[in-house]
């Protein structure tokens, strides 16, 4: 039915009933309670039909911010009430089932004429992606106050929930802390460290030789050693692996989750830093590309990109993803690759592709491993499964550390973490890295 019966309706019905107690000794009683009944009935069905719910009655749906993973964002229902008259409603909001409600989605409140009022509660989603809204379930009373009348206003709306900025700060801040150069938003000078030329000054004890300006020191008559800064407007990009691999779950987040939120922490240490930074997304083939830039613009351009992208059951091609990068990035930069290996055959493929990066760029290989890997072998065998279990992880460990010391030779670096230490030891190398003035 497109109506229900309201509390008035029920009043004037019991109030029927009056007459219809004492029909026992007056029987024609019994025909007065048949059509006050039957006038009731209709009475309630004209006043369904003469009501309409009002134009000048807006609906909207409004957030209080972006969707972000993990994070409470609230969600107001505006009603907007501009008719002459007051208006009795019922609302009930759908939304997205894939989400947590925190509150009351639905109410009962009185809308006075040319006022507004609204309904607040609030949503949090555990993934990323783009989830919908649906109608809004609407009961109105009518004008005589007979009945409830029932319609859905069309409000759907599609909403992105973006991968959560906010916790990439706070993982960089507490991976890098107050001693970072990155975080203080400035050029730290470091005797002897970095490449870009700051000033001259008189040499003290301890100085590096390499640093020592022969020529001014010639001039003054005494010795003068060259100051340099930690260079800005260097250029980074990550390269993250959208393959097979990254698509495992440790507790309740998948490899991949955890490679974008590190991505968003070393960009937000970037921008800080004042260097570009870009992102590859590669499986078969490159799947998105974001160009080297800094900026809120690329910021908010890299959580456009990757807040619906999944990881798929195919193995990577690392040859690809790296020929393609080397054929759009001429200037040197810093290539952050975040993938996974098991195999001594994905190993390889690695290990053969970085050529096509050496020697114009500096890869970092960063391989997102199992806790539940190292684990299995801290602890003596109790059974011949368990001797299996841990002959078979051991193997695995094997391969992994012998294909990162492959890649230090051929003059990139390896990080072999968890996804807990990801971040914090990401952060830590893009640092070193300029610290040292490796590129």
């Amino acid at each position: 039915m497109r109506f229900i019966f309201s509390k008035y309706f029920f009043v004037w019905l019991a109030i029927g009933l009056i007459p219809l107690s004492l029909s026992w000794s007056f029987p024609l009683l019994r025909w007065i309670t048949l059509i006050y009944d039957i006038v009731l009935i209709t009475l309630s069905l004209a006043d369904w039909l003469l009501s309409r719910l009002p134009k000048e009655l807006k609906l909207e749906r409004e957030f209080a911010g972006r969707f972000a993973i993990g994070d409470k964002t609230e969600v107001r229902l505006k009603i907007t009430n501009s008719a002459p008259r007051n208006i009795m409603l019922r609302l009930k909001d759908e939304f997205p089932p894939q989400m947590e409600l925190f509150g009351l989605r639905e109410g009962s409140l009185k809308v006075e004429s040319l006022t507004t009022a609204n309904i607040i509660y609030e949503l949090k989603s555990s993934k990323r992606g783009r989830f919908e809204f649906g109608d809004i379930a609407v009961r109105y009373l009518s004008r005589f106050g007979l009945v409830w009348c029932q319609t859905q206003v069309n409000q759907k709306q599609q909403v992105k929930v973006y991968p959560n900025m906010r916790k990439a700060r706070e993982a960089e801040l507490a991976a890098l802390g107050a001693q970072s150069l990155i975080a203080s938003q400035r050029r730290s000078i470091k005797r002897g460290e970095g490449r870009e030329f700051e000033s001259m000054r008189d040499y003290v004890r301890g100085d590096e030789l390499r640093n020592i300006s022969w020529t001014a020191t010639a001039r003054r008559g005494k010795l003068v050693t060259r100051q340099y800064q930690i260079e800005r407007d260097q250029t980074i990009l990550v390269a993250l692996d959208a393959g097979r691999l990254m698509t495992g779950r440790i507790e309740n987040e998948s490899k991949f989750d955890s490679a974008i939120q590190a991505t968003l922490s070393l960009m937000s240490a970037a921008m800080r830093g004042g260097d570009n930074i870009g992102i590859a997304v590669f499986g078969r083939r490159i799947k998105k590309f974001l160009p080297p830039k800094r900026g809120i613009e690329q910021q908010d351009a890299a959580l456009e990109m990757l807040y619906d992208i999944e990881p798929e059951m195919v193995e990577p091609s690392y040859s690809r993803a790296f020929g393609f990068i080397a054929g759009n990035l001429k200037k040197r930069a810093l290539i952050v690759i975040l993938t996974d290996l098991v195999d001594e055959e994905g190993s390889k493929e690695l290990l053969g592709s970085l050529k096509l990066l050496r020697p114009r760029h500096l890869p970092v290989v960063v391989t997102i491993g199992d806790r539940d890997l190292r684990l299995a072998v801290q602890n003596p065998p109790d059974s011949i499964r368990e001797l299996f279990t841990q002959s078979a992880a051991e193997e695995v460990l094997y391969q992994r550390e012998a294909a990162l010391r492959k890649i230090e030779i051929i003059g990139g670096l390896a990080l072999d973490v968890t996804t807990r230490t990801l971040a914090p030891s990401l952060l830590e190398t893009y640092l070193r890295v300029k610290e040292r003035g490796l590129l």
